[in-house]
C-alpha cells in the first residue's frame, strides 16, 4: 500500500483539497484499495475545524465530498507511517522540516515538485482564488500519481 499525507498549514483548505482530489482520481482508476491517503495541517490553529467553505464549494463542482474532515495536526511520527509527505508551498517545507525532523528517506516535497513546471501552491485563505488552487493540486496530484505508477 502507498501512503501519502498532503500537508498545508491549516488543513482546511490547501492540503484536504489535494487529499481529497488524489482519493478521486485514485477511485477512478481503480486503485483505491492501493493508496491511503490522508491531509494534515503543519499548525494548531484550525485544528478539529472543518473544511474551508471554498474548498467544499469547489469540489462539490466535481462531484467530490470532504464530509467528515476536520483539521488535524502532522506529527513527527508521520514520518514512519508515509511514504510521500506533500507540502504545497516552501513555508509548509519549513514547518514540516521542524516537526519531521531530517529527511534520509527523500519523502519531504513540494506537490508541484512531481509537474513540469515546479512551484508554491497559493493559499486561497489569503487570495480567495480556489479554481487556481485547484488547477494546482489538480496538476501536482496527476504528476504525481504518475511518478508512482
Amino acid at each position: 500500500m502507498i501512503k501519502v499525507l498532503f500537508v498545508c498549514h491549516g488543513n482546511i483548505c490547501r492540503s484536504p483539497m489535494a487529499e481529497f482530489v488524489m482519493k478521486d482520481m485514485v477511485q477512478k482508476r481503480g486503485l483505491s484499495d492501493s493508496f491511503f491517503i490522508a491531509s494534515a495541517a503543519t499548525s494548531t490553529e484550525e485544528i478539529g475545524n472543518p473544511v474551508h467553505y471554498g474548498t467544499r464549494n469547489k469540489l462539490k463542482q466535481y462531484g467530490i465530498s470532504v464530509a467528515g474532515k476536520c483539521a488535524v495536526q502532522a506529527k513527527k511520527g508521520d514520518y514512519q507511517k508515509y511514504d510521500y509527505i506533500l507540502g504545497m508551498d516552501s513555508w509548509n517545507m519549513c514547518n514540516m522540516r521542524r516537526i519531521f525532523g531530517n529527511d534520509p528517506r527523500k519523502k519531504l516535497h513540494r506537490l508541484l515538485d512531481f509537474s513540469k513546471n515546479p512551484r508554491d501552491i497559493a493559499d486561497p485563505w489569503y487570495t480567495g482564488d480556489f479554481d487556481t488552487t485547484y488547477n494546482d493540486i489538480y496538476e501536482g496530484c496527476e504528476a504525481l500519481l504518475e511518478h508512482i505508477l
